[in-house]
């Protein structure tokens, strides 16, 4: 690491409003950035591959469990929607509590919490530990975004938060791939208890390699009203609250193309198994390749730029998955696959820099956003696939997108103007 000068701790009035020049940053190239990095990097794969390992399963959950593919994809929801819940009580909690600690505690509960849903012989209790599986992944990635936003010197952020992003991209990837190949060769059960297992061994990996927070102090006695002027600053920030809106379409949109695209292709005319159509969501890492290549485009160009590609190349993506060809469906996933991870390293990076103060708190605002598009509109995705069948599922995306590209447009004009 760089030499600079030794943390200080804050005064009561200043209460870590340190400068840039007195922060021991984790500076680009040193061995603290690579460890945080990588510790975050491994965070970053347990809560994907945690999170969504049941999505190529719900296809299983309609037969083994006799619910519709609407009530099939609330195995994905209402993790979802409890982790939206958590995220934004950790970004309270964030702020007078060890970082590591808390998202160490919420990566060893969630890797438990798989294993044991994995036992579970009724469809509500299945339901039920997936919700208390999502509320204890909310301890990761607000604090990790917040940890980063707060750590790493700011000519290095884009890449450590792409890093940090691409590696929810391999396990958003290994968690769908390992688990359609496991319930081909074995049963859904095996494959979401070997995720478990591999998400405890993840969870070891970031104890061990995250360096411990130096520009942080947790501040005690923090009221109400102290975060209640914290939120409002947040939702009357002219740009943040864009980034809030892009973050519910990015995920919105993702989910729901990766909870109905299965049953799509479980049917004719292409009549896929589950280890093909987990060898198909290997286009995840396409994401490795777009979240560190789109924070250094960011730092380069400008974020508003890149954002504005990477909802334009979605909107390509879901566009192609209307093609009756099967390789023209799997480049349009990729495409989307690329564009989604491209954009939600560049505003995700972004919210830690508009937000003055309270990152945490900032970073669960987006976050909330960002896990209540992919609860409601992927459990809603639903209806539209049992009404209009795949036509109906691309075109809610494409509306949605639409609007997240207005607002992309919005905070690029307000970059530029800034820039002048």
């Amino acid at each position: 690491m760089n030499a600079s000068p030794a943390p200080q701790r804050p005064t009561s009035k200043g209460n870590a409003q340190r400068s840039a020049d007195a922060a021991p940053y984790l500076e680009r190239g040193s061995r603290a950035y690579w460890r945080a990095s990588l510790a975050l990097l491994f965070a970053g794969y347990a809560t994907f591959s945690l999170l969504y390992c049941v999505q190529p399963l719900l296809p299983e959950f309609t037969k083994a469990f006799g619910v519709s593919p609407a009530v099939s994809a609330l195995a994905v929801s209402v993790s979802t929607a409890a982790l939206a819940v958590a995220i934004f009580i950790a970004g309270f909690v964030s702020e007078s509590w060890s970082r590591h600690r808390l998202m160490t505690l919420s990566l060893l509960a969630s890797s438990v919490l798989t294993v044991i849903a994995a036992l579970l012989p009724d469809w509500h209790a299945l339901l039920i530990v997936r919700a208390l599986e999502g509320f204890a992944l909310g301890g990761v990635p607000a604090v990790a975004m917040a940890y980063l936003a707060e750590e790493v010197h700011p000519e290095g952020l884009g890449l450590a938060m792409g890093l940090y992003v691409g590696g929810t991209a391999i396990g958003g990837m290994a968690g769908r791939v390992i688990s359609g190949v496991l319930a081909d060769l074995f049963s859904w059960r095996i494959a979401i208890g070997g995720i478990g297992l591999l998400g405890l061994l993840a969870t070891l990996a970031f104890r061990a390699l995250l360096p411990p927070s130096r520009c942080f102090e947790p501040r005690r006695g923090v009221g109400f009203a102290h975060h209640r002027r914290s939120l409002a600053g947040h939702l009357r920030h002219g740009g943040l609250p864009f980034l809030f809106l892009i973050g519910f379409v990015l995920m919105g949109s993702f989910v729901t193309l990766y909870n109905y695209v299965g049953y799509r292709l479980l049917g004719a005319p292409f009549q896929l198994n589950q280890t093909q159509i987990g060898a198909i969501f290997t286009v995840y890492l396409t994401g490795v390749v777009a979240s560190p290549w789109s924070g250094k485009m960011a730092d380069a160009f400008g974020r508003g730029r890149v954002l504005i590609a990477s909802l334009v190349l979605m909107m390509l993506g879901i566009a192609l998955t209307l093609s009756n060809s099967l390789t023209v469906i799997i480049v349009g996933i990729a495409c989307l696959t690329f564009g989604f991870f491209a954009g939600h390293s560049v505003a995700s990076g972004w919210v830690g820099r508009l937000a003055a103060q309270a990152k945490g708190q900032a970073a669960a605002l987006y976050l909330l956003a960002y896990y209540i598009g992919s609860s409601l509109i992927g459990s809603y995705g639903g209806h539209f696939w049992t009404a209009f069948g795949w036509p109906g599922v691309a075109g809610l995306i494409g509306v949605l997108l639409l609007l997240g590209l207005a607002g992309a447009l919005w905070l690029n004009r307000r970059e530029r103007v800034a820039a002048a």
